[in-house]
């Protein structure tokens, strides 16, 4: 018999001894917040942004965006994002550290912000931004091999990893997010790797 409880459980704890903040930190433009739940197997917060957006219309996201200019750091800026678009409490997270800047398609600089929440904590969508919030356990990142999916840009059609989770494809910005607290707090590397198709 194995235990998986017990393995599950190390996850938080190997995240929590692997990721810091940086002792000198730069503004993005703007930051994102993988909020996960404090369990023996945490689940990431994903959101579907609404399919009236002007921009990344339906896809799958982290409660995030760009810096106001009130905003004193890219905490604060994950932290009033996700309580704008979920309505969860910033007083209620933990903070566990940051992962590597990612540039998202449109050009912006995004810092991902890493923090613990209740498992109990309420949430909800603001239906002006997103459609639905949904979790992926990260037992299910560290164990599940990416899939191929196919994007059509302006660029021409390209063929990028994804993950399937419940019916929604994640890929893109939050694919390589999610690939990253996999590599920085797991340290398991995920092939990423994105083919441009004629």
């Amino acid at each position: 018999m194995h235990s998986e409880p017990a393995a599950a459980s190390s996850l938080l704890t190997r995240l929590e001894s692997q990721l810091r903040f940086a002792k000198h930190r730069t503004m993005a433009d703007a930051a994102v917040l993988l909020a996960m739940t404090d369990e023996d197997d945490p689940q990431i917060l994903l959101s579907k942004r609404a399919g009236h957006l002007n921009q990344h219309a339906g896809e799958v996201s982290f409660p995030g965006g760009k810096r106001d200019p009130s905003d004193t750091s890219n905490i604060a800026v994950a932290l009033r994002e996700a309580w704008e678009e979920t309505a969860l409490d910033p007083f209620s997270v933990r903070l566990l550290g940051e992962l590597p800047t990612q540039k998202a398609r449109s050009g912006l600089r995004v810092k991902p912000i890493v923090g613990v929440i209740p498992r109990d904590a309420v949430l909800v969508a603001q239906p002006d931004e997103i459609e639905k919030l949904f979790f992926v356990r990260l037992s299910f990142l560290l164990n599940e091999k990416p899939t191929q999916y196919r994007v059509q840009m302006k660029a021409g059609a390209f063929v990028v990893p994804s993950f399937q989770v419940e019916n929604e494809v994640v890929w893109g910005l939050t694919g390589r997010i999610l690939v990253d607290l996999v590599r920085y707090g797991l340290g398991k590397k995920i092939d990423w790797p994105i083919f441009y198709v004629k």
